[in-house]
């Protein structure tokens, strides 16, 4: 509990935590190794729970907005909405994706449509660190491309 306070910072939201780490400790309870540490293992849950958490809210912001009758409304935008406010439509990026080379397009647009680089890397038949290194590789030439 104090390791999940720790990271979440708010008592409900680790209580929440510690609940699904021990609901994932249950189900995967074949996966651990019994000469090893079962607290090492948990919190090794409870970690990696919370940071898969932390990154699918960073893909989901959810804005609030005060209505005239006081009232707080929730809007979600996904990243790369075509939305005014952005600075480019998802139509563009996906524009400069179809210009990368098949090793570097398809692991990119695996891993957008929700696969996970172990889930790459078997699909395709490759490496983790091949996988990891070319979607830098794509990232960085993202940036490049919509930067000039």
């Amino acid at each position: 509990m104090r390791l999940a306070y720790s990271l979440t910072m708010d008592k409900e939201d680790a209580k929440d935590l510690v609940q699904e780490t021990y609901m994932k400790a249950l189900k995967y309870r074949d996966k651990f190794a019994y000469e090893s540490n079962f607290k090492a293992w948990t919190f090794t849950i409870l970690k990696n729970t919370y940071i898969n958490s932390y990154r699918r809210s960073l893909r989901h912001n959810i804005y609030n907005e005060l209505t005239k009758e006081g009232f707080f409304q929730n809007f979600t935008h996904a990243s790369g909405s075509d939305d005014p406010d952005s600075l480019f439509t998802s139509k563009e990026i996906e524009k400069i994706i179809e210009t990368l080379d098949d090793d570097l397009k398809l692991p990119f647009k695996m891993h957008h449509q929700g696969f996970k680089y172990k889930e790459i890397a078997e699909e395709l038949g490759l490496n983790i660190g091949t996988v990891k290194s070319r979607m830098f590789i794509t990232r960085q030439k993202l940036m490049h491309q919509l930067n000039s």
